[in-house]
Protein backbone atom coordinates (compact mmCIF):
# COMPACT_ATOMS: atom_id res chain seq x y z
CA UNK A 1 0.00 0.00 0.00
CA UNK A 2 0.95 3.64 -0.42
CA UNK A 3 0.58 6.45 2.10
CA UNK A 4 -0.49 9.91 0.92
CA UNK A 5 -0.20 12.91 3.26
CA UNK A 6 -1.90 16.31 3.30
CA UNK A 7 -5.05 15.73 1.30
CA UNK A 8 -7.11 18.87 2.02
CA UNK A 9 -10.89 19.08 1.86
CA UNK A 10 -13.43 21.65 3.12
CA UNK A 11 -15.39 21.15 6.34
CA UNK A 12 -18.37 19.71 4.42
CA UNK A 13 -17.38 17.40 1.57
CA UNK A 14 -18.31 14.23 -0.26
CA UNK A 15 -16.12 11.33 1.00
CA UNK A 16 -15.60 10.24 -2.63
CA UNK A 17 -13.46 13.37 -3.08
CA UNK A 18 -10.70 11.56 -1.22
CA UNK A 19 -10.41 9.08 -4.09
CA UNK A 20 -10.17 11.96 -6.56
CA UNK A 21 -7.45 13.77 -4.58
CA UNK A 22 -5.55 10.54 -3.96
CA UNK A 23 -5.59 9.80 -7.69
CA UNK A 24 -4.26 13.29 -8.41
CA UNK A 25 -1.43 12.84 -5.91
CA UNK A 26 -0.47 9.53 -7.52
CA UNK A 27 -0.95 10.67 -11.11
CA UNK A 28 -3.61 8.01 -11.83
CA UNK A 29 -7.37 7.94 -12.35
CA UNK A 30 -9.48 7.55 -9.19
CA UNK A 31 -10.80 4.31 -10.69
CA UNK A 32 -7.27 2.86 -10.35
CA UNK A 33 -7.57 3.00 -6.53
CA UNK A 34 -8.80 -0.38 -5.33
CA UNK A 35 -8.92 0.49 -1.63
CA UNK A 36 -8.59 3.66 0.43
CA UNK A 37 -8.23 3.68 4.20
CA UNK A 38 -8.01 6.81 6.37
CA UNK A 39 -4.88 6.75 8.50
CA UNK A 40 -5.31 10.16 10.13
CA UNK A 41 -7.70 13.12 10.00
CA UNK A 42 -7.28 16.50 11.70
CA UNK A 43 -9.18 19.78 11.55
CA UNK A 44 -7.12 22.78 10.38
CA UNK A 45 -8.35 26.12 11.74
CA UNK A 46 -5.25 28.19 10.98
CA UNK A 47 -7.14 30.23 8.37
CA UNK A 48 -10.33 30.67 10.39
CA UNK A 49 -13.17 31.00 9.75
CA UNK A 50 -12.28 28.76 6.77
CA UNK A 51 -11.97 25.29 8.25
CA UNK A 52 -10.35 22.40 6.39
CA UNK A 53 -9.91 18.70 7.01
CA UNK A 54 -6.38 17.37 6.44
CA UNK A 55 -6.20 13.67 5.66
CA UNK A 56 -3.46 11.08 5.53
CA UNK A 57 -4.66 7.97 3.72
CA UNK A 58 -3.38 4.54 2.76
CA UNK A 59 -4.33 3.32 -0.70
CA UNK A 60 -4.00 0.11 -2.63
CA UNK A 61 -3.89 0.56 -6.40
CA UNK A 62 -4.68 -1.65 -9.35
CA UNK A 63 -1.35 -0.71 -10.95
CA UNK A 64 2.16 -1.51 -9.75
CA UNK A 65 2.77 0.62 -6.68
CA UNK A 66 6.53 0.58 -7.23
CA UNK A 67 5.98 1.97 -10.71
CA UNK A 68 3.62 4.66 -9.38
CA UNK A 69 6.20 5.71 -6.80
CA UNK A 70 8.85 6.07 -9.50
CA UNK A 71 6.61 8.06 -11.81
CA UNK A 72 4.68 10.42 -9.53
CA UNK A 73 7.73 11.89 -7.71
CA UNK A 74 5.40 13.39 -5.11
CA UNK A 75 7.13 14.04 -1.75
CA UNK A 76 3.79 13.47 -0.01
CA UNK A 77 3.56 9.88 -1.29
CA UNK A 78 5.51 7.01 0.25
CA UNK A 79 5.33 3.29 0.75
CA UNK A 80 3.02 2.56 3.68
CA UNK A 81 4.75 1.66 6.94
CA UNK A 82 2.83 -0.16 9.63
CA UNK A 83 3.90 -0.47 13.26
CA UNK A 84 2.63 -3.97 13.96
CA UNK A 85 2.52 -5.43 17.43
CA UNK A 86 1.93 -9.05 18.29
CA UNK A 87 1.24 -10.13 21.90
CA UNK A 88 3.70 -12.60 23.38
CA UNK A 89 2.93 -16.25 24.08
CA UNK A 90 4.23 -17.90 27.22
CA UNK A 91 6.74 -20.68 26.60
CA UNK A 92 5.69 -22.42 29.80
CA UNK A 93 2.96 -22.32 32.42
CA UNK A 94 4.15 -21.35 35.92
CA UNK A 95 3.04 -23.18 39.03
CA UNK A 96 1.14 -20.10 40.26
CA UNK A 97 -1.15 -17.96 38.12
CA UNK A 98 0.05 -14.34 37.82
CA UNK A 99 -2.01 -11.71 39.61
CA UNK A 100 -2.95 -8.21 38.45
CA UNK A 101 -4.06 -5.69 41.08
CA UNK A 102 -6.20 -2.90 39.66
CA UNK A 103 -8.45 -2.98 36.59
CA UNK A 104 -7.86 0.47 35.18
CA UNK A 105 -6.22 0.94 31.74
CA UNK A 106 -2.85 -0.46 32.84
CA UNK A 107 -4.33 -3.42 34.68
CA UNK A 108 -6.87 -4.18 31.96
CA UNK A 109 -4.31 -4.40 29.18
CA UNK A 110 -1.80 -6.24 31.36
CA UNK A 111 -4.52 -8.79 32.16
CA UNK A 112 -5.53 -9.03 28.50
CA UNK A 113 -1.93 -9.65 27.41
CA UNK A 114 -1.43 -12.28 30.11
CA UNK A 115 -4.69 -13.99 29.18
CA UNK A 116 -3.76 -14.00 25.49
CA UNK A 117 -0.43 -15.54 26.47
CA UNK A 118 -2.33 -18.44 28.06
CA UNK A 119 -1.45 -17.54 31.66
CA UNK A 120 -5.03 -17.29 33.05
CA UNK A 121 -4.37 -14.25 35.29
CA UNK A 122 -6.27 -13.48 38.48
CA UNK A 123 -7.36 -9.82 38.65
CA UNK A 124 -8.09 -8.16 42.00
CA UNK A 125 -10.16 -4.95 41.72
CA UNK A 126 -11.16 -3.23 44.94
CA UNK A 127 -14.11 -1.49 43.26
CA UNK A 128 -17.18 -2.92 41.58
CA UNK A 129 -18.15 -3.92 38.05
CA UNK A 130 -19.01 -1.12 35.61
CA UNK A 131 -22.80 -1.41 35.90
CA UNK A 132 -22.81 -1.38 39.70
CA UNK A 133 -20.22 1.38 39.69
CA UNK A 134 -22.23 3.54 37.30
CA UNK A 135 -25.27 3.34 39.57
CA UNK A 136 -23.19 4.20 42.64
CA UNK A 137 -21.56 7.18 40.93
CA UNK A 138 -24.90 8.53 39.68
CA UNK A 139 -26.29 8.26 43.22
CA UNK A 140 -23.24 10.10 44.57
CA UNK A 141 -23.66 12.91 42.05
CA UNK A 142 -27.38 13.11 42.85
CA UNK A 143 -27.34 12.95 46.63
CA UNK A 144 -23.76 13.29 47.85
CA UNK A 145 -23.76 9.73 49.24
CA UNK A 146 -20.21 8.40 48.76
CA UNK A 147 -19.17 4.74 48.64
CA UNK A 148 -15.40 4.81 49.41
CA UNK A 149 -14.87 1.53 47.54
CA UNK A 150 -17.07 2.20 44.49
CA UNK A 151 -16.72 5.65 42.97
CA UNK A 152 -15.14 7.67 40.17
CA UNK A 153 -11.66 6.47 41.20
CA UNK A 154 -12.25 2.79 42.06
CA UNK A 155 -13.93 0.12 39.96
CA UNK A 156 -13.92 -1.56 36.58
CA UNK A 157 -12.12 0.63 34.06
CA UNK A 158 -10.35 2.82 36.62
CA UNK A 159 -10.57 6.60 36.90
CA UNK A 160 -10.42 6.98 33.11
CA UNK A 161 -13.90 5.47 32.74
CA UNK A 162 -15.41 8.72 34.02
CA UNK A 163 -13.52 11.14 31.79
CA UNK A 164 -13.52 12.26 28.18
CA UNK A 165 -11.83 8.97 27.31
CA UNK A 166 -8.96 10.73 25.54
CA UNK A 167 -6.45 8.48 23.83
CA UNK A 168 -3.82 11.12 23.01
CA UNK A 169 -0.27 10.52 24.12
CA UNK A 170 3.00 12.33 23.55
CA UNK A 171 4.92 9.16 22.74
CA UNK A 172 4.77 6.81 19.76
CA UNK A 173 4.81 3.09 20.31
CA UNK A 174 3.86 0.17 18.07
CA UNK A 175 1.52 -1.04 20.81
CA UNK A 176 -0.75 1.99 20.44
CA UNK A 177 -2.32 0.89 17.15
CA UNK A 178 -2.98 -2.54 18.60
CA UNK A 179 -4.61 -1.01 21.69
CA UNK A 180 -6.87 1.15 19.50
CA UNK A 181 -7.94 -1.87 17.45
CA UNK A 182 -8.78 -3.78 20.63
CA UNK A 183 -10.89 -0.86 21.90
CA UNK A 184 -12.81 -0.74 18.62
CA UNK A 185 -13.38 -4.47 18.85
CA UNK A 186 -14.76 -3.97 22.36
CA UNK A 187 -17.21 -1.27 21.25
CA UNK A 188 -15.39 2.05 20.76
CA UNK A 189 -16.19 4.09 17.66
CA UNK A 190 -13.99 3.27 14.66
CA UNK A 191 -13.01 6.95 14.37
CA UNK A 192 -10.43 6.47 17.15
CA UNK A 193 -8.28 4.59 14.62
CA UNK A 194 -7.68 7.72 12.55
CA UNK A 195 -8.86 10.79 14.45
CA UNK A 196 -5.91 13.05 15.34
CA UNK A 197 -7.50 13.60 18.76
CA UNK A 198 -9.30 10.33 19.49
CA UNK A 199 -11.73 10.00 22.38
CA UNK A 200 -14.10 7.25 23.47
CA UNK A 201 -16.50 9.08 25.80
CA UNK A 202 -17.70 7.98 29.23
CA UNK A 203 -20.99 6.58 27.94
CA UNK A 204 -19.15 4.28 25.50
CA UNK A 205 -16.32 3.38 27.88
CA UNK A 206 -18.79 1.77 30.26
CA UNK A 207 -19.51 -0.83 27.56
CA UNK A 208 -15.92 -1.13 26.32
CA UNK A 209 -14.44 -2.03 29.71
CA UNK A 210 -17.03 -4.74 30.32
CA UNK A 211 -16.38 -6.32 26.93
CA UNK A 212 -12.63 -6.28 27.58
CA UNK A 213 -13.19 -8.02 30.92
CA UNK A 214 -15.38 -10.66 29.27
CA UNK A 215 -12.56 -11.35 26.81
CA UNK A 216 -10.08 -11.85 29.66
CA UNK A 217 -12.51 -14.27 31.31
CA UNK A 218 -13.18 -16.12 28.06
CA UNK A 219 -9.42 -16.74 27.79
CA UNK A 220 -9.32 -18.30 31.25
CA UNK A 221 -8.69 -15.21 33.38
CA UNK A 222 -10.57 -14.45 36.57
CA UNK A 223 -11.70 -10.97 37.71
CA UNK A 224 -12.63 -10.55 41.36
CA UNK A 225 -14.48 -7.33 42.22
CA UNK A 226 -14.55 -5.98 45.75
CA UNK A 227 -11.15 -7.64 46.34
CA UNK A 228 -8.67 -5.30 48.01
CA UNK A 229 -4.94 -5.88 48.40
CA UNK A 230 -4.05 -5.32 52.06
CA UNK A 231 -0.62 -6.89 52.47
CA UNK A 232 2.38 -8.60 50.89
CA UNK A 233 4.27 -11.70 51.96
CA UNK A 234 7.88 -12.31 50.97
CA UNK A 235 10.81 -14.64 51.55
CA UNK A 236 14.45 -13.84 50.74
CA UNK A 237 13.45 -10.66 48.87
CA UNK A 238 10.92 -12.44 46.64
CA UNK A 239 7.12 -12.21 46.65
CA UNK A 240 5.36 -15.34 47.95
CA UNK A 241 1.75 -14.35 48.71
CA UNK A 242 -0.81 -11.55 48.84
CA UNK A 243 -3.12 -10.68 51.67
CA UNK A 244 -6.52 -9.53 50.42
CA UNK A 245 -9.94 -8.77 51.82
CA UNK A 246 -13.17 -9.56 50.00
CA UNK A 247 -16.69 -9.60 51.39
CA UNK A 248 -15.39 -8.94 54.90
CA UNK A 249 -13.12 -12.00 54.77
CA UNK A 250 -9.31 -12.00 54.73
CA UNK A 251 -7.53 -14.41 52.40
CA UNK A 252 -3.91 -15.30 51.75
CA UNK A 253 -3.39 -15.85 48.02
CA UNK A 254 -0.13 -17.60 46.99
CA UNK A 255 1.54 -15.40 44.38
CA UNK A 256 5.07 -15.03 43.04
CA UNK A 257 4.30 -12.67 40.12
CA UNK A 258 2.19 -9.54 40.66
CA UNK A 259 1.52 -6.66 38.28
CA UNK A 260 0.61 -3.84 40.65
CA UNK A 261 -1.52 -1.20 38.90
CA UNK A 262 -3.26 0.52 41.82
CA UNK A 263 -4.26 3.84 40.21
CA UNK A 264 -3.29 7.29 41.45
CA UNK A 265 -5.88 7.39 44.25
CA UNK A 266 -5.10 4.18 46.17
CA UNK A 267 -3.74 6.07 49.16
CA UNK A 268 -4.24 3.29 51.67
CA UNK A 269 -2.30 1.03 49.30
CA UNK A 270 0.58 3.51 49.16
CA UNK A 271 0.69 3.53 52.97
CA UNK A 272 0.67 -0.27 53.06
CA UNK A 273 3.47 -0.49 50.49
CA UNK A 274 5.60 2.05 52.35
CA UNK A 275 5.10 0.13 55.60
CA UNK A 276 6.10 -3.07 53.78
CA UNK A 277 9.42 -1.46 52.81
CA UNK A 278 8.78 -1.27 49.08
CA UNK A 279 11.15 1.15 47.34
CA UNK A 280 9.22 4.37 46.62
CA UNK A 281 9.93 8.07 46.14
CA UNK A 282 7.92 11.31 45.91
CA UNK A 283 7.44 12.56 42.35
CA UNK A 284 6.37 15.84 40.75
CA UNK A 285 2.66 16.23 40.10
CA UNK A 286 0.15 19.04 39.61
CA UNK A 287 -2.86 20.54 41.35
CA UNK A 288 -5.27 23.33 40.51
CA UNK A 289 -8.89 23.89 39.51
CA UNK A 290 -11.40 23.05 36.79
CA UNK A 291 -12.28 26.02 34.56
CA UNK A 292 -15.57 26.07 32.64
CA UNK A 293 -16.44 28.20 29.58
CA UNK A 294 -19.36 28.13 27.19
CA UNK A 295 -18.54 25.61 24.47
CA UNK A 296 -19.89 28.04 21.87
CA UNK A 297 -17.36 30.64 23.02
CA UNK A 298 -14.49 28.11 22.73
CA UNK A 299 -15.71 27.18 19.23
CA UNK A 300 -15.71 30.83 18.13
CA UNK A 301 -12.28 31.47 19.64
CA UNK A 302 -10.78 28.45 17.85
CA UNK A 303 -12.75 28.46 14.59
CA UNK A 304 -14.10 31.98 14.14
CA UNK A 305 -17.80 32.62 13.73
CA UNK A 306 -19.36 29.73 11.81
CA UNK A 307 -22.64 29.54 9.92
CA UNK A 308 -22.81 25.76 10.19
CA UNK A 309 -22.41 23.12 12.85
CA UNK A 310 -18.79 22.34 13.70
CA UNK A 311 -17.11 19.71 15.86
CA UNK A 312 -16.66 20.80 19.47
CA UNK A 313 -13.40 22.73 19.66
CA UNK A 314 -10.79 21.91 22.26
CA UNK A 315 -7.58 23.54 23.44
CA UNK A 316 -4.27 22.65 25.06
CA UNK A 317 -2.49 25.60 26.65
CA UNK A 318 0.53 26.25 28.81
CA UNK A 319 2.38 29.26 30.14
CA UNK A 320 5.81 29.83 31.66
CA UNK A 321 5.75 32.78 34.06
CA UNK A 322 8.56 35.29 34.72
CA UNK A 323 9.22 33.87 38.19
CA UNK A 324 9.92 30.42 36.69
CA UNK A 325 6.63 28.82 37.73
CA UNK A 326 4.32 27.29 35.14
CA UNK A 327 0.71 26.31 34.54
CA UNK A 328 -1.03 24.27 31.88
CA UNK A 329 -4.43 22.96 30.90
CA UNK A 330 -5.08 19.24 31.19
CA UNK A 331 -7.81 16.76 30.27
CA UNK A 332 -9.90 19.26 28.30
CA UNK A 333 -13.50 18.04 27.98
CA UNK A 334 -15.40 19.67 25.09
CA UNK A 335 -19.15 19.70 25.61
CA UNK A 336 -18.51 18.11 28.99
CA UNK A 337 -19.20 18.35 32.69
CA UNK A 338 -17.23 18.97 35.86
CA UNK A 339 -17.84 15.96 38.09
CA UNK A 340 -17.37 15.04 41.73
CA UNK A 341 -14.49 12.56 41.90
CA UNK A 342 -14.00 12.02 45.64
CA UNK A 343 -12.94 8.60 46.93
CA UNK A 344 -12.57 9.38 50.63
CA UNK A 345 -15.08 10.70 53.19
CA UNK A 346 -14.83 14.40 53.99
CA UNK A 347 -12.73 15.33 50.94
CA UNK A 348 -13.81 17.09 47.74
CA UNK A 349 -12.17 16.30 44.38
CA UNK A 350 -13.14 17.50 40.88
CA UNK A 351 -12.55 16.01 37.45
CA UNK A 352 -13.89 16.46 33.93
CA UNK A 353 -16.04 14.14 31.82
CA UNK A 354 -17.58 14.08 28.33
CA UNK A 355 -19.88 11.67 26.56
CA UNK A 356 -18.95 10.57 23.05
CA UNK A 357 -21.32 13.13 21.46
CA UNK A 358 -19.92 15.97 23.63
CA UNK A 359 -23.40 17.44 23.84
CA UNK A 360 -22.98 19.58 26.99
CA UNK A 361 -23.34 23.37 26.96
CA UNK A 362 -19.99 23.96 28.66
CA UNK A 363 -16.39 23.10 27.98
CA UNK A 364 -14.06 22.44 30.90
CA UNK A 365 -10.41 21.65 31.53
CA UNK A 366 -8.12 21.48 34.50
CA UNK A 367 -5.82 24.45 34.98
CA UNK A 368 -2.88 23.01 36.88
CA UNK A 369 0.25 24.25 38.60
CA UNK A 370 3.36 22.08 38.35
CA UNK A 371 4.62 21.09 41.81
CA UNK A 372 8.00 19.59 42.71
CA UNK A 373 8.78 17.54 45.85
CA UNK A 374 10.64 20.60 47.17
CA UNK A 375 7.28 22.43 47.18
CA UNK A 376 5.59 19.84 49.40
CA UNK A 377 5.04 21.02 52.99
CA UNK A 378 5.80 17.46 54.16
CA UNK A 379 9.10 16.13 52.78
CA UNK A 380 8.38 12.44 53.38
CA UNK A 381 7.79 9.89 50.61
CA UNK A 382 4.03 10.44 50.87
CA UNK A 383 4.31 14.22 51.29
CA UNK A 384 2.55 15.00 48.00
CA UNK A 385 -0.31 12.67 48.91
CA UNK A 386 -0.70 14.32 52.31
CA UNK A 387 -0.84 17.76 50.65
CA UNK A 388 -3.56 16.50 48.32
CA UNK A 389 -5.60 15.35 51.30
CA UNK A 390 -5.20 18.66 53.14
CA UNK A 391 -6.43 20.59 50.11
CA UNK A 392 -9.38 18.24 49.57
CA UNK A 393 -10.41 18.58 53.22
CA UNK A 394 -10.24 22.40 53.00
CA UNK A 395 -12.45 22.25 49.90
CA UNK A 396 -14.97 20.02 51.69
CA UNK A 397 -15.25 22.56 54.52
CA UNK A 398 -15.54 25.48 52.11
CA UNK A 399 -18.23 23.67 50.14
CA UNK A 400 -20.33 23.30 53.27
CA UNK A 401 -20.51 19.50 53.29
CA UNK A 402 -22.41 17.01 51.13
CA UNK A 403 -19.46 17.03 48.69
CA UNK A 404 -20.50 20.41 47.30
CA UNK A 405 -17.45 22.06 45.76
CA UNK A 406 -16.19 25.61 46.31
CA UNK A 407 -16.39 27.65 43.08
CA UNK A 408 -15.82 31.20 41.90
CA UNK A 409 -16.18 33.34 38.77
CA UNK A 410 -12.84 34.10 37.11
CA UNK A 411 -13.51 37.85 37.31
CA UNK A 412 -14.12 37.61 41.04
CA UNK A 413 -11.04 35.45 41.57
CA UNK A 414 -8.81 37.98 39.80
CA UNK A 415 -10.41 40.81 41.80
CA UNK A 416 -10.12 38.81 45.06
CA UNK A 417 -13.79 39.15 45.95
CA UNK A 418 -16.27 36.40 46.85
CA UNK A 419 -18.67 35.29 44.14
CA UNK A 420 -22.31 36.09 44.88
CA UNK A 421 -24.00 35.16 41.58
CA UNK A 422 -23.17 33.31 38.38
CA UNK A 423 -23.03 34.99 34.99
CA UNK A 424 -23.42 33.48 31.51
CA UNK A 425 -21.53 30.31 32.50
CA UNK A 426 -23.42 28.10 34.94
CA UNK A 427 -21.46 25.50 36.95
CA UNK A 428 -22.12 21.93 35.82
CA UNK A 429 -20.65 20.20 38.90
CA UNK A 430 -22.92 17.84 40.77
CA UNK A 431 -24.05 17.54 43.57
CA UNK A 432 -23.63 21.33 43.50
CA UNK A 433 -21.24 24.21 44.16
CA UNK A 434 -20.90 26.81 46.90
CA UNK A 435 -19.84 30.32 45.74
CA UNK A 436 -16.75 31.42 47.63
CA UNK A 437 -13.38 33.14 47.52
CA UNK A 438 -10.86 30.52 46.37
CA UNK A 439 -7.92 32.43 47.86
CA UNK A 440 -9.30 31.27 51.22
CA UNK A 441 -9.39 27.62 50.08
CA UNK A 442 -6.31 27.04 47.91
CA UNK A 443 -2.72 27.44 49.10
CA UNK A 444 -0.87 30.57 48.02
CA UNK A 445 1.52 28.40 45.98
CA UNK A 446 -1.42 27.73 43.63
CA UNK A 447 -3.37 31.01 43.72
CA UNK A 448 -0.27 33.10 43.00
CA UNK A 449 0.37 31.16 39.80
CA UNK A 450 -3.30 30.99 38.76
CA UNK A 451 -3.66 34.77 39.11
CA UNK A 452 -0.85 35.27 36.59
CA UNK A 453 -1.68 32.33 34.33
CA UNK A 454 -5.33 33.13 33.59
CA UNK A 455 -4.71 36.58 32.00
CA UNK A 456 -1.67 35.19 30.16
CA UNK A 457 -3.73 32.34 28.71
CA UNK A 458 -6.45 34.83 27.76
CA UNK A 459 -3.90 36.43 25.42
CA UNK A 460 -3.34 33.01 23.81
CA UNK A 461 -6.97 31.87 23.58
CA UNK A 462 -9.49 34.68 23.28
CA UNK A 463 -11.99 34.54 26.12
CA UNK A 464 -10.06 32.18 28.37
CA UNK A 465 -10.03 34.95 31.01
CA UNK A 466 -13.77 35.60 30.54
CA UNK A 467 -14.95 37.08 33.87
CA UNK A 468 -18.00 34.77 33.76
CA UNK A 469 -15.93 31.58 33.41
CA UNK A 470 -16.25 29.34 36.46
CA UNK A 471 -13.41 27.93 38.56
CA UNK A 472 -14.33 24.83 40.60
CA UNK A 473 -11.86 23.46 43.14
CA UNK A 474 -9.85 21.40 43.63
CA UNK A 475 -8.32 19.28 40.86
CA UNK A 476 -5.82 17.16 42.79
CA UNK A 477 -5.72 13.79 41.03
CA UNK A 478 -4.05 14.66 37.72
CA UNK A 479 -1.34 12.08 38.38
CA UNK A 480 0.25 10.09 41.16
CA UNK A 481 2.31 12.00 43.75
CA UNK A 482 4.55 8.95 44.33
CA UNK A 483 6.59 6.56 42.21
CA UNK A 484 7.00 2.88 43.06
CA UNK A 485 10.51 2.17 41.84
CA UNK A 486 11.31 -0.56 39.32
CA UNK A 487 14.47 -1.73 37.57
CA UNK A 488 15.18 -2.58 33.93
CA UNK A 489 13.26 -5.85 34.33
CA UNK A 490 10.17 -3.81 35.36
CA UNK A 491 10.37 -5.38 38.83
CA UNK A 492 10.66 -3.65 42.18
CA UNK A 493 14.34 -3.59 43.25
CA UNK A 494 13.21 -4.39 46.79
CA UNK A 495 10.77 -7.23 45.99
CA UNK A 496 11.32 -9.62 43.10
CA UNK A 497 8.16 -10.71 41.38
CA UNK A 498 6.35 -7.37 41.89
CA UNK A 499 5.92 -5.27 38.74
CA UNK A 500 4.84 -1.65 39.52
CA UNK A 501 2.67 -0.50 36.64
CA UNK A 502 0.69 2.39 35.23
CA UNK A 503 -0.30 5.82 36.43
CA UNK A 504 -0.61 5.00 40.12
CA UNK A 505 2.92 3.58 40.16
CA UNK A 506 4.20 6.76 38.51
CA UNK A 507 4.85 5.49 34.96
CA UNK A 508 1.97 6.87 32.89
CA UNK A 509 -0.20 9.94 32.44
CA UNK A 510 -3.43 8.97 30.71
CA UNK A 511 -5.41 6.08 29.29
CA UNK A 512 -3.14 5.28 26.35
CA UNK A 513 0.20 5.60 28.14
CA UNK A 514 -1.15 3.51 31.03
CA UNK A 515 -2.40 0.81 28.63
CA UNK A 516 1.02 0.72 26.93
CA UNK A 517 2.73 0.40 30.31
CA UNK A 518 0.39 -2.46 31.17
CA UNK A 519 1.52 -4.30 28.04
CA UNK A 520 5.19 -3.60 28.79
CA UNK A 521 4.90 -5.03 32.30
CA UNK A 522 2.99 -8.07 31.04
CA UNK A 523 5.67 -8.68 28.41
CA UNK A 524 8.40 -8.43 31.06
CA UNK A 525 6.56 -10.95 33.22
CA UNK A 526 5.99 -13.33 30.31
CA UNK A 527 9.65 -13.07 29.28
CA UNK A 528 10.77 -13.81 32.83
CA UNK A 529 8.62 -16.95 32.84
CA UNK A 530 9.98 -18.01 29.48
Amino acid sequence: MLTIRDLILPLRHDPSMLYYLAGQALGVQASQIAELRIRRRSLDARKKPELRWIYTVDVQTRKSEKQILRQCRNPKVSAAKELWYKPLKAAALPALRPVVVGFGPAGMFAALALAMAGLRPIVLERGRDAETRHRAVEEFWRSGTLDPECNVQFGEGGAGTFSDGKLNTGTRNERQGWILRQLVGFGADESILWDAKPHVGTDVLLTVVQNLRRRVEALGGEVRFGAKLTGLRARDGALTALELTQGGQTELLPCDRLILAPGHSARDSFRMLEAAGLAMEPKPFSMGVRVEHLQAAVNEAQYGRQEEAVPCADYKLNVKLPDGSSAYTFCMCPGGYVVAAASEPGRVVTNGMSNFAREGENANAALLVTLEPADFPDKSTLGGMLWQQQLEEAAFRAGGGGYRAPAQRVGDFLARRPTEAWGRVKPSYRPGVTPCELHEVLPQRLTRVLEQAIPALGRVLQGYDDPDAVMTAPETRSSSPVRILRDNTYQSPSLRGLYPCGEGAGYAGGIMSAAVDGLLCAEALISQIS
